[in-house]
């Protein structure tokens, strides 16, 4: 699983005056020894860099380092990895080396540069809620990351319990007093365990708060969360703390996370239809759309889950098109491409843009693809500017 910690060490990685390697490659079950041919292919690319004398000496061993690194993994079996895209980021000379896999398949491609090129990863990553998954009674609490199908346990408080005494009472007043002190200790836990939410919220980076209990018991809980929390707050769950099982809790956690994903599609589209309808700056639809990420504009897109569309790039320019020979942009050639809008995906993630999978049954459907945009779009350009 690609933790917190992971990801900040890749995009927090300084090497001074070292480049870093950065490699992705999409990768398949049934790859088999493909794989790392394709790797090996990229490597072709950066191994002139390692014999480049306008660069520093250590900077040259280093990249000759990553190099090696990277050829060593020829025996990496593409079938124990899970389908997606292979990322791998590398610094022999300060001994940095990452490698994760991610969920959605990517162009391959390998950059050289002072940091390592994480813009890719970070994008894919942003259609994942990172979710913490708390499980309590009125003494105990169990605190779970659930992020890309697995769950981990991160936190826990146990609280003292009121032991129940041997007594018959006289007129019920002690009953009264021993019941008020199990509750004063019941609120005693919620405050423990909202603040090890808040800590775990504030050093995790979670997005999403899912709570299970007994169901006369949650929502006192959530009473005691702070306003921030109420409102990351995606669901609950009735659960027995004590019997359920962690591939329980996974299952009804998993539950709540996918509808609040698909109530979040359908709050995107909504907006990104108003916004169109509204005249600000939006685009619905292929060309429209293809427009935008050719010249930058795109902020956040929206794709239909499983849709694919055959059309054109320009290398040169970044230009999108469903059809044509020449790019109108710079005159070049335009190469076919079996999926457009994988491309127009790369390219928004490529300028810091968000791109959303959309599953949700909603009027995207109609248009497959849009967008809410940085600025409006120019005019199209008629013709070849050669």
């Amino acid at each position: 699983m690609i933790t917190k910690d992971t990801v900040d060490r890749i995009i927090g990685f300084d090497g001074g005056e070292l480049p870093v390697v950065s490699l992705y490659v999409g990768v398949s079950p049934e790859d088999g020894g493909v794989l790392f041919t394709r790797i090996n292919s990229l490597l072709h690319q950066i191994r002139p860099l390692a014999q480049d004398d306008s660069i520093g000496r250590r900077a040259r061993l280093s990249l000759r380092g990553d190099i090696e690194r990277l050829e060593g993994m020829r025996d990496l079996d593409a079938a124990r990895l899970e389908a997606g895209t292979l990322a791998v980021f590398s610094c022999s000379g300060e001994d940095m080396f990452e490698r994760v896999v991610l969920p959605r398949t990517l162009r391959d491609r390998v950059v050289v540069d002072t940091t390592a090129w994480a813009r890719p990863m970070l994008g894919v990553l942003d259609e994942y809620h990172r979710s913490c998954v708390v499980v309590t009674d009125r003494r105990s609490a169990v605190a779970w990351e659930l992020y890309q199908d697995e769950m981990r346990e991160i936190g826990k408080v146990e609280d003292a319990a009121l032991r129940k005494p041997n007594y018959a009472g006289w007129y019920g007043l002690a009953e009264h007093g021993v019941r008020n002190r199990a509750d004063d200790l019941a609120r005693r836990h919620y405050r423990n365990t909202a603040h090890m939410i808040s800590e775990l919220f504030r050093t995790g980076g979670h997005e999403l708060l899912i709570i299970g209990g007994h169901p006369e018991e949650v929502p006192t809980m959530v009473e005691f969360l702070p306003r921030p929390l109420r409102e990351r707050l995606a669901g609950t769950f009735a659960v027995d703390p004590r019997t359920a099982t962690p591939a329980d809790i996974r299952h009804s956690a998993e539950s709540i996370a996918e509808r609040y994903e698909r109530e979040e599609e359908r709050r995107r589209v909504t907006d990104v239809l108003e916004r169109a309808a509204a005249g600000r700056p939006a685009a619905i639809g292929l060309n429209d759309c293809l427009w935008a990420g050719s010249v930058a504009a795109v902020q956040s897109l929206l794709l239909q889950e499983g849709t694919t569309m055959p059309g054109v790039v320009c290398e040169d320019s970044g230009w999108l098109a469903a059809t044509g020979d020449v790019c109108p942009l710079c005159g070049g050639p335009a190469r076919p491409t079996p999926d457009v809008l994988e491309a127009l995906a790369e390219a928004v993630i490529d300028e810091g843009g968000a791109v959303e999978h959309v599953v949700a049954d909603t009027e995207l459907k109609d248009h497959l693809v849009a967008a809410t945009l940085r600025f409006p779009l120019p005019p199209r350009p008629e013709r070849s500017a050669a």
